[in-house]
C-alpha cells in the first residue's frame, strides 16, 4: 500500500522538492508512530489514555491538531468563500465553543472521574444499577455512530483534496462497483494513518499528532504570507458583494452574488444559512446545552481522560483555542481570498454542477509554488491523518472495554485485550470507509452529525451533571430517543421534502434540531420520573468528587450529614461568566486573522485590544483560581 502511494506521487505534477518533502513527512510520522509504540503494548490504560502520564500540553496540541481535520478546513474554506465574515458564526452549531466550557469547569469535573470511557463514567454517576447498564449500552452505540460518522465525514474530505493533486486515474472497478480515483486515494492515505495509529495506540497518536500541528501551522502562516503579498485589498473589494466584509448581520445575511458569481447565489439559497438571525438563536440554545453536556464520546474527551490531574485537564482545554484558531483561520482565509481573486469556474465544476468544497485544493494546485507547496500538502495531509488518527483511537477504546471486556471476557489479559484493541480499530476504519461511500457532500455530514446527532446527544447529558434525580433509566431513554429521532429525520425529513413544502433551508435545520432535541427531553424526563431515584449512596459519592453545582440540594444535604466540612460549588455564576468572556476571546483569535488578511486593520486592531482584555480577565478569575 505504501509503495503504490510513492508511486502515485511519482506521477504528479509536482516539482521533485515537493515530493520529497511530502515523503519525508510521511516517513517520519510512520517512523515516529512505531517508534514509541512498545509503550502501548502494557495495558488498555496505556493504549488508550497513554498511561496518564502525557503533559498536558502535548494533548492539548494533540487535541488541537485532530480538530484541524482537511474536511472541516475545506468546508470552512468553502464557507468563508460565499459568506465571508459572516460565516465564523456558522461553527457555532458545533458548537466551536465547547472548548470554552471545558476549559473554564467541565474538564475539571470529568477528570476527576478517573475513568477510560465515557461509558466507564456512566458507572460513577448512576452506580451498578440496569438502568445503568442500559446506559452503558446507549453511549456506546452513540460514540460508535459519531466516531463512524467522523471517519465517513474525513473519508469524503481527504478524497476530494487529493483527487486534484493526485491526478493519477486510480480508478478501479470491483464486485461491478466503479470506485473513483478520489475514493482510492482516500483509501491509501487512510490505510498508512491505520497503521501506525493501530500499533501505536495513544502514545502515537499524540507524538504523531504534535509533529503534524508543528507542520500544519508553518503550512497556515505561509498561505496567509502568501495571499497578504498576492492580493490586495482593491481586488478583494472587487471580487466580493457589499457586506462579505462585515462581520455583523441583520434577519438575513443580505449578500447579492448574481453580478458576480450567480452560482454562489444559488449556493446560498440551499445551504440553511440565509437566515442567519434564526439560524444563530437556534445556535446558540443548542449550543449551551451541547457545551454543558460535555464533550462527546471521542477523541475528545478522551484527551481530558488521559492528563495527569484535573488542573491539567483544564489547561490542555484551554490550549486548544489558542493553539488552533489563528493560524487555521490564517489558511482558511488566505486561501478563500486567492479563490475569490483568482475565481476559475471550469476548475470547480463537478458532476452536479459548481463544487465549492474545491476551492482549497484549487487555489493550492494553482498559486503556491514549488517547495512551499510540499511544506502545504504535508501540513494538509497532516490534518487529516490527526483527525482520522484520533477517532481511530477513541472507537474502539468503547468496543475493547466497555463491550469485550464487560460481556464477554472479564478476566481478559493485557495482551489480549490489547490484541483486541487492533481489531476493533480495524472494523470501525472499515464501518466508516464503507459509510463514507455514500456521501457525496461534505456540509450534508457536518450538518447531520452537527444538527442532528448531537441535538439527540445534548439533554441527557445536560442533565447528567446539574440534576440529582436523573438516573440510568432517563439517561437510556434520552439518548435512544435522541440517537433513533436523528437517524429518522435524516431519513424521513430530507432536501426535496422541505424544497417541495416550500420551507427555507435554515427552517429545515430548526426544524430538524427540534424534532431530535424534543424526543430526548420527552425520553429524559419519562425514563427518570417513571422510575425510581438512583442508589443514595452512589450519588452522595459521585457529587463529593466531581462536585458539581446544579441541582443537587438534596444530596448535599445528605453529604453534609457525613461530613460537616463538605462545601457546595457555588461557582455557578463566575463558571458562565468565565464561558462568556471566553466565547468572546475565543472569537477574537477567530476574527483577528481574517482582518488581517483582508486588510481591514482598524477591525484588526479592535479585535487585538479585545483579546488582551479577555485574556487579562480570564488570568485573574479563571486561571488564577483553577484547583492544584
Amino acid at each position: 500500500m505504501t509503495f503504490l502511494f510513492f508511486t502515485t506521487l511519482a506521477g504528479m505534477n509536482l516539482a521533485t522538492i515537493d515530493i520529497v518533502i511530502l515523503l519525508s513527512y510521511l516517513l517520519l510520522i510512520i517512523f515516529a508512530g512505531f517508534w514509541i509504540s512498545n509503550r502501548a503494548k502494557k495495558n488498555l490504560d496505556s493504549y488508550f489514555l497513554g498511561g496518564k502520564r502525557i503533559p498536558w500540553y502535548m494533548l492539548g496540541l494533540s487535541n488541537a491538531s485532530g480538530q484541524f481535520d482537511i474536511a472541516g478546513t475545506m468546508l470552512m474554506v468553502m464557507l468563508m468563500f460565499v459568506y465571508g465574515l459572516k460565516s465564523v458564526w456558522i461553527p457555532w452549531i458545533w458548537p466551536v465553543w465547547n472548548q470554552v466550557f471545558l476549559m473554564i469547569f467541565l474538564a475539571v469535573w470529568l477528570r476527576r472521574s478517573n475513568v477510560l470511557t465515557g461509558a466507564e463514567w456512566l458507572k460513577t454517576r448512576f452506580g451498578d444499577s440496569k438502568g445503568t447498564k442500559y446506559s452503558h449500552i446507549s453511549v456506546v452505540v452513540f460514540a460508535l455512530v459519531a466516531v463512524v460518522g467522523f471517519i465517513a465525514y474525513a473519508f469524503e474530505g481527504i478524497g476530494k483534496f487529493a483527487a486534484i493533486f493526485l491526478p493519477w486515474d486510480m480508478s478501479i472497478e470491483f464486485a461491478g462497483l466503479l470506485i473513483s480515483s478520489e475514493r482510492m486515494y482516500a483509501l491509501l492515505i487512510m490505510g498508512i494513518t491505520t497503521v501506525y495509529v493501530i500499533k501505536g495506540g495513544m502514545y502515537s497518536v499524540v507524538l504523531t499528532e504534535v509533529i503534524q500541528f508543528i507542520v500544519m501551522t508553518v503550512a497556515c502562516v505561509i498561505i496567509g504570507i502568501i495571499a497578504i503579498n498576492t492580493v490586495s485589498y482593491e481586488q478583494i473589494q472587487a471580487a466580493t458583494p457589499d457586506g462579505w466584509n462585515q462581520l455583523f448581520f441583520g434577519w438575513k445575511m443580505n449578500l447579492d452574488w448574481n453580478n458576480i458569481i450567480p452560482e454562489v447565489q444559488s449556493k446560498i439559497g440551499s445551504d440553511g444559512y440565509e437566515i442567519i438571525t434564526a439560524f444563530i438563536m437556534m445556535a446558540v440554545f443548542r449550543g449551551v446545552f451541547v457545551s454543558i453536556a460535555g464533550p462527546v464520546p471521542g477523541y475528545d474527551m478522551q484527551r481530558v481522560l488521559a492528563t495527569r490531574s484535573p488542573r491539567e485537564a483544564a489547561l490542555a482545554s484551554g490550549i486548544v483555542s489558542l493553539a488552533l484558531y489563528f493560524p487555521r483561520y490564517l489558511m482558511i482565509t488566505g486561501v478563500a481570498v486567492l479563490g475569490l481573486v483568482y475565481f476559475d469556474r471550469d476548475a470547480l465544476v463537478s458532476s452536479e454542477g459548481i463544487d465549492f468544497e474545491k476551492v482549497l485544493p484549487y487555489v493550492l494546485n494553482n498559486y503556491v509554488g514549488t517547495g512551499v507547496l510540499g511544506i502545504i500538502l504535508a501540513g494538509l495531509i497532516a490534518a487529516f491523518m490527526s483527525t482520522f488518527a484520533a477517532n481511530v483511537n477513541a472507537g474502539p477504546a468503547y468496543i475493547v472495554n466497555d463491550i469485550y471486556k464487560k460481556f464477554f471476557n472479564p478476566n481478559a489479559s493485557d495482551k489480549q485485550l490489547v490484541k483486541a484493541s487492533y481489531l476493533a480499530s480495524f472494523f470501525v476504519v472499515i464501518l466508516g470507509i464503507s459509510v463514507g461511500f455514500f456521501i457525496n457532500s461534505i456540509n450534508d455530514i457536518f450538518l447531520w452529525i452537527t444538527g442532528s446527532l448531537f441535538a439527540g446527544y445534548a439533554f441527557s447529558n445536560t442533565l447528567k451533571w446539574i440534576w440529582w434525580r436523573f438516573n440510568g433509566f432517563g439517561f437510556f431513554w434520552g439518548m435512544i430517543s435522541g440517537l433513533i429521532a436523528a437517524l429518522v429525520v435524516s431519513r424521513v425529513f430530507s432536501a426535496e421534502f422541505f424544497e417541495n413544502n416550500g420551507i427555507e433551508p435554515t427552517y429545515r435545520l430548526i426544524i430538524e434540531f427540534g424534532i431530535v432535541f424534543f424526543a430526548s427531553v420527552i425520553g429524559s424526563l419519562a425514563g427518570t420520573l417513571l422510575t425510581k431515584p438512583d442508589n443514595e449512596e452512589v450519588l452522595i459519592g459521585f457529587y463529593k468528587n466531581v462536585r458539581p453545582w446544579g441541582f443537587w440540594r438534596p444530596i448535599y444535604k445528605k453529604t453534609k450529614m457525613q461530613n460537616p466540612e463538605f462545601k457546595a460549588n457555588r461557582n455557578f455564576k463566575i463558571d458562565m461568566l468565565n464561558s462568556l468572556i471566553g466565547i468572546i476571546w475565543q472569537m477574537s483569535l477567530t476574527v483577528m486573522p481574517i482582518f488581517l488578511v483582508i486588510r481591514e486593520f482598524n477591525w484588526f486592531w479592535m479585535a487585538f485590544v479585545v483579546f488582551v482584555l479577555t485574556t487579562t480577565f480570564l488570568k485573574f478569575f479563571w486561571y488564577n483560581k483553577i484547583e492544584r
